[in-house]
């Protein structure tokens, strides 16, 4: 059966609390597991979600700031601890590549997983796989960020009421979906599309294009939000987003399900990012998100 959610390991910006863990997000997608921004402590955080080794197919790294990135010495070792049987590949901002290096390197183990390093030097798809396109966007942050989205392949849906319609039935409607058409019945006349799903991942950034682009049609779209919206200067100075301006991006991108994330430890009431974003005028699902949480991906449109 394929499952696919987040899993909120962490969700503090700069510096953990009592209550946050570093970031760190697992995204199960069918059989694989995507890691987002491993921060300090991302290793413990998976023990406690029932994460292991073993899920991980694929690390993406936004950016080098630590609290997205520290947790990446305990994790690739722990992979070649595990011995994890399939190869695991890295996607980070080229230009941060002498930090991965010091980070996959940053003390002794033995190597038994070979670790396949992508990483992103432009917009654009980094990889597809069996259902999933993997694709980067530039942000607007002081040292070089991307995020990610992951979109699924449009299929089709085929309609009954359609089908019946034109004597199609049994092994038939497999005939069609395969070649097309049969005796003069097409493909379109008898099914229509069935948009593929798209999950977005957006960190530490200002508003930019990349944000847009990233947020389109997103079903999933997780999104940092480290200031409320009184401190907005306060945000574009330092390269960050308001509850308010996330909202409201996911509100013009028509996303279905908004998580809020990456709180500053300045604020002690997560209700309050709720309240602005709803006043921002987003109306679909939202999730201010705390550490362990499991959020699935909305069932298809």
């Amino acid at each position: 059966m394929s499952v696919r959610e987040l899993v909120v390991l962490g969700t503090a910006s700069q510096v953990p609390t009592r209550h946050r863990n570093h970031n760190g997000y697992l995204l199960r997608w069918d059989g694989e597991g995507i890691l987002f921004d491993p921060g300090e402590g991302t290793q413990r955080q998976m023990l406690r979600a029932g994460v292991a080794a073993h899920d991980l197919n694929r690390i993406c790294v936004t950016h080098f700031h630590g609290d997205h990135s520290l947790g990446l010495a305990g994790v690739i070792q722990r992979i070649n601890l595990d011995k994890v049987p399939h190869p695991v590949t890295a996607h980070y901002p080229r230009s941060g590549q002498r930090f991965f290096d010091r980070l996959r390197y940053s003390t002794a183990y033995r190597e038994t997983v070979g670790i396949t390093e992508a990483p992103v030097d432009a917009d654009g798809v980094l990889d597809t796989a069996a259902s999933y396109r993997l694709e980067a966007a530039r942000l607007s942050h002081p040292v070089e960020s991307y995020g990610y989205r992951l979109v699924e392949p449009d299929g089709r849906r085929m309609l009954p009421e359609r089908l019946a319609a034109h004597g199609i039935k049994g092994p038939d409607v497999g005939r069609i979906q395969r070649e097309g058409s049969i005796d003069g019945v097409s493909l379109d006349d008898v099914s229509e599309v069935r948009g593929g799903q798209r999950f977005a991942f957006v960190m530490d950034t200002r508003l930019c294009e990349g944000v847009h682009t990233l947020a389109d049609g997103a079903d999933l779209l997780v999104i940092e939000s480290t200031f409320l919206d009184e401190d907005e200067q306060l945000a574009t100075d330092h390269g960050h987003l308001t509850a308010g301006q996330a909202a409201r991006v996911a509100r013009d991108a028509g996303v279905r399900h908004l998580v809020l994330t990456h709180f500053s430890q300045r604020y002690s009431e997560p209700e309050e990012f709720e309240r602005q974003a709803r006043a921002a005028g987003f109306e679909g699902e939202l999730t201010v998100a705390h550490d362990l949480l499991r959020v699935p991906v909305p069932k298809r449109r």
